[in-house]
């Protein structure tokens, strides 16, 4: 039987990953749908936990994956199944209207994958104190895989809200959270257990 790792350890910290409004509003903003089927579902997920971490003073931190338009901080993005995504003033761009971002809390834009590559994360996880980072967002296997091993290879306790990612696939948004899982036992965390979780800090 393996081991259960306890939810939380110490200072959490609730980080949004690429919550973006082309998550919402793909079909719209680009005429076609990228999303794996069940995306809106799970990103309809991240407000309430949002908002639960605020009740309880969890601190929270957006990530917004953004691009300069000429291209040049794409790096090796484009050389796989990604098109061109995230340019700087396109409609799906910006953090996602719904969930909830407000102009105190802590935002962050990156370059790549990871919030920890090329970012100012780390010096503000040590100014947090934070020891467990919760995951949500997308996509389950890309940026909040690698921003989950990252962390992991920080030494963080990392727990991810499986209802609360969505993938690029079924089969990876799955094989992704089985990663996790595997780096982590109990790494894979459902909202209601996180918000129950959070309320009992509060109480």
């Amino acid at each position: 039987m393996k081991k259960q790792n306890p939810l939380i350890v110490g200072q959490p910290v609730l980080i949004v990953v690429d919550a973006q409004q082309g998550g919402y509003d793909a079909p719209k903003i680009e005429g076609r749908d990228w999303r794996m089927p069940g995306f809106v579902e799970s990103f309809s997920n991240i407000p309430p936990l949002v908002a639960s971490a605020r009740t309880a003073g969890v601190p929270i931190i957006f990530f917004q994956e953004e691009h300069r338009r000429n291209m040049v901080d794409f790096g090796r993005e484009l050389d796989g199944d990604e098109q061109v995504h995230c340019l700087e003033g396109d409609p799906g761009t910006p953090v996602a209207r719904e969930v909830g971002m407000r102009e105190d809390d802590y935002f962050i834009r990156k370059r790549r994958y990871s919030c920890f590559f090329g970012t100012e994360l780390e010096i503000l996880l040590r100014g947090l104190k934070a020891q467990t980072l919760i995951l949500c967002g997308g996509f389950t296997d890309v940026c909040v895989h690698y921003t989950f091993v990252d962390a992991h290879q920080n030494d963080y306790h990392v727990r991810v809200a499986e209802d609360a990612v969505a993938g690029s696939s079924v089969a990876a948004h799955d094989a992704a959270l089985k990663a996790m899982e595997y780096l982590q036992h109990g790494a894979r965390r459902t909202t209601a257990e996180l918000q129950a979780a959070f309320a009992a800090r509060s109480a």
